[in-house]
């Protein structure tokens, strides 16, 4: 992404919420945004990929796409490693 300014429907096509999620947010301080020309808001890209990574929710280790999970009525195994499941 190397534009500095989105446009709101682009903001939030990125962060998947409506336009009016994006509106409400800027309103809130939750993303920094300006207003250029006669008043067309645009969001810092600086500031969407911040609220990304703020609520990002799994980090993954590099090279870990396994994880062990203990089954409740174990096999003769005991234990399964089970693939992790593509974002």
């Amino acid at each position: 992404m190397n534009k500095y300014l989105l446009r709101v429907d682009e903001a939030a096509m990125l962060l998947s919420v409506s336009r009016w999620t994006i509106y409400r947010w800027v309103q809130e301080g939750r993303l920094d945004a300006t207003k250029i020309g006669k008043g067309s808001l645009r969001i810092f890209q600086t500031s969407v990929a911040g609220l990304i990574e703020q609520n990002r929710t799994w980090d993954a280790t590099p090279g870990e796409d396994r994880l062990n999970v203990s089954a409740a009525r174990p096999s003769a195994g005991g234990t399964r490693e089970l693939p992790m499941a593509s974002a």
